[in-house]
């Protein structure tokens, strides 16, 4: 294993330390705009705004990779995205933080993209499966630890905004130090959503809801467990419980989605995480106690996106798979954009509560639209089952590591239709 990630620790390196600090940021931010008095709905539309730049991104990043070549261009999303922490604490306005946040979703998909890219051009065939965990685990543990920089100081002084973009400075150092050749970035062929809708309803109707759920949860997470009375050191436990209690909760949760129907796994995994946000609703006032509805949600919540994927692989034909996964994630990312704008409006309009309750609505309506389609019979997989893969959303580039002799389906793995 080491002798596999040894030639790619620069860009693990990179990614994490940037990770550190969009994480750290992502939290932060929240946290400032409640301080400042934005209101719940503007809090909301910078979540909204973030993921509007991360489509934006997906569509037009990989023009400027090619122009530019993989090194300059990462050095050039990273300086921009430092240069947007920084005017944040310069120019506190909401709208100027929303025109911000889009641009540093922009420059973040750019730069998975660059990442993942090259990760698919150095992983051996035979071994992109373990580089691909292994750059999802730096991505899980990164965003985690990231939380816990907000013991250091205050969200209201200007010490952790220079730290967030310190450590995004300090990302393109591994980079730029690295003599791995630069890949090239090929196009994606497209697959139309209504031809991806009728080969896999389940899959879409669960990406979108989940897109629309963990949108929210990103987006106002930290400023719902603010408003229940939790100091910024509780807070950070809090976003860091869910993360890796959806990271360590993936195996077992993979486990059961490989086992039975797929529908019928993503039916449960689904109600978990609605159990878990009903527990945030009812446990929010009880302190400590949310720390521990906040593990339940993480545990189910992480684990819907790896399922919808795993089904659309179920449903489409190989040469689909590639393009199918990359109309998933802009479904995915649809929901991200709208929800929490959408959350943000049922905070302000109603209470705090109404965030776990939007979460426990979504993955509800994917939980039992889900299951009623286990009811209709036996799924129909198209070639063979596929594997479910624990991941995180990130930039289409990162699909194609999916995609190795122990994930992609293979004519001579049986089906669970044939059990």
């Amino acid at each position: 294993m080491v002798k596999l990630l040894f030639p790619i620790t620069a860009l693990l390196f990179g990614i994490a330390l940037l990770l550190l600090g969009t994480g750290l940021l992502n939290t932060l931010l929240a946290l400032r705009g409640a301080g400042e008095g934005f209101t719940d709905q503007i809090l909301g539309l910078l979540g909204s705004a973030y993921f509007v730049g991360f489509i934006l991104g997906t569509l037009l990043g990989p023009r400027l990779i090619r122009r530019m070549g993989h090194i300059r261009a990462f050095a050039f999303f990273a300086a921009a995205t430092a240069a947007c922490v920084l005017l944040h604490v310069l120019m506190v306005n909401p709208w100027v933080w929303i025109a911000l946040r889009v641009l540093t979703g922009f420059m973040l998909v750019g730069i998975y993209t660059v990442i993942e890219s090259w990760l698919n051009s150095q992983a051996p065939q035979e071994h992109r499966a373990r580089v691909f965990s292994s750059y999802m685990a730096v991505n899980l543990m990164s965003l985690a630890v990231a939380q816990q920089f907000l013991h250091l100081d205050s969200p209201m002084t200007f010490t952790l905004f220079a730290l967030a973009a310190v450590l995004m400075c300090l990302a393109v150092m591994p980079l730029a130090a690295t003599r791995l050749p630069q890949p090239v970035i090929g196009e994606t062929a497209r697959l139309p959503l209504r031809t991806l809708w009728l080969a896999a309803p389940v899959a879409c109707a669960g990406s979108l809801l989940s897109g629309l759920a963990m949108g929210g949860f990103w987006g106002l997470g930290a400023v719902y467990a603010g408003r229940m009375g939790m100091s910024a050191g509780d807070i950070a436990w809090f976003i860091s419980l869910v993360i890796l209690a959806g990271a360590l909760l993936q195996w077992p949760m993979g486990m059961l989605s490989d086992r039975v129907d797929r529908r019928l796994a993503l039916a449960i995994i689904a109600a978990i995480a609605t159990f878990g946000g009903l527990m945030m609703a009812i446990l929010g006032p009880y302190g400590h106690w949310l720390l521990v509805a906040a593990a339940v949600f993480g545990g189910g919540s992480f684990a819907v996106y790896p399922s919808v994927v795993a089904h659309m692989m179920d449903h489409l034909h190989q040469e689909e798979v590639l393009p199918g996964n990359a109309a998933l994630l802009m479904l995915h990312g649809g929901g991200a954009a709208v929800g929490p704008a959408l959350a943000g409006w049922f905070m302000g309009w109603w209470a705090p509560q109404a965030l776990p309750l939007f979460f426990m609505l979504m993955f509800g309506i994917s939980a039992v639209h889900a299951w009623q389609h286990w009811r209709k019979g036996k799924d129909q997989i198209v070639e063979s089952a596929a594997h479910y893969v624990p991941m995180v959303r990130t930039s289409p580039a990162v699909l194609e590591m999916m995609l190795d002799e122990e994930h992609a389906p293979h004519p001579e793995t049986p089906s669970r239709t044939d059990d």
